[in-house]
């Protein structure tokens, strides 16, 4: 369990709540807003109004005892970046901010981000993957190179095993699970029979999976 403080409570900042009650971290939640704060706080362990870009204010929370703090400011990039300056002046031991374009990226991690996400950008790039192509169900992308898709079982593998088929030798793919009526199955070794309709979810470089399964 973590603790961590959320700063920003819009919608993205609203699902950030949500998803770290479900994992059962410890949350403060931030917003200059009191409709948004009252909006979280069945969710969070404490909340609290306040102007994030004020220096009292930020210093009276103690950043400095934080696991995390997360900049999900969202409609003022202005307030995101003093927020995200002012956070490791006073000690944060790391910083994820939300950015919109990769200009507002640069001046974040300039400012003091560690990390930046991306919302929209990651959901479209998702998005446009995903439905793209009839035979992709999910994907996770680990940085400008690699991925992990999940992805039906080709046809012509149907009945074979994994170690018949060696397509880590051939394409430096590696197979990390298969889905199967629902249920994940990560004990995969090379006698493991691929059958359909099960998807499988595969490790390595974008440009080899997509030459691999014809994306």
């Amino acid at each position: 369990m973590k603790s961590i403080l959320l700063i920003g409570l819009g919608r993205f900042g609203r699902h950030v709540a949500k998803k770290l009650s479900e994992l059962n971290h410890q949350v403060m939640a931030i917003d200059k807003c009191e409709d948004r704060v009252d909006a979280v706080l069945h969710l969070v362990t404490n909340a609290q109004i306040g102007d994030s870009t004020n220096e009292d204010f930020m210093s009276s929370l103690g950043v400095r005892n934080y696991d995390v703090c997360i900049v999900a400011i969202g409609d003022d990039f202005q307030s995101s970046l003093e927020t995200t300056s002012l956070l490791k002046e006073l000690g944060a031991q790391l910083v994820v901010s939300r950015a919109a374009r990769d200009v507002h990226a640069k001046f974040l991690l300039r400012n003091g981000a560690d990390e930046i996400v991306y919302p929209e950008k990651q959901l479209a790039t998702w998005t446009a993957i995903r439905y793209s192509s009839e035979h992709i169900f999910d994907y996770i992308e680990l940085d400008d190179e690699y991925a992990i898709f999940e992805i039906e079982v080709p046809k012509p593998w149907t009945g074979k095993t994994i170690g018949a088929l060696d397509i880590r030798r051939k394409y430096n793919i590696n197979i990390m699970a298969v889905k199967r009526n629902g249920r994940l199955d990560m004990n995969i070794t090379p006698d493991t029979v691929l059958t359909a309709p099960d998807t499988m979810l595969v490790l390595g470089n974008e440009k080899e999976i997509h030459k691999c399964f014809h994306i």
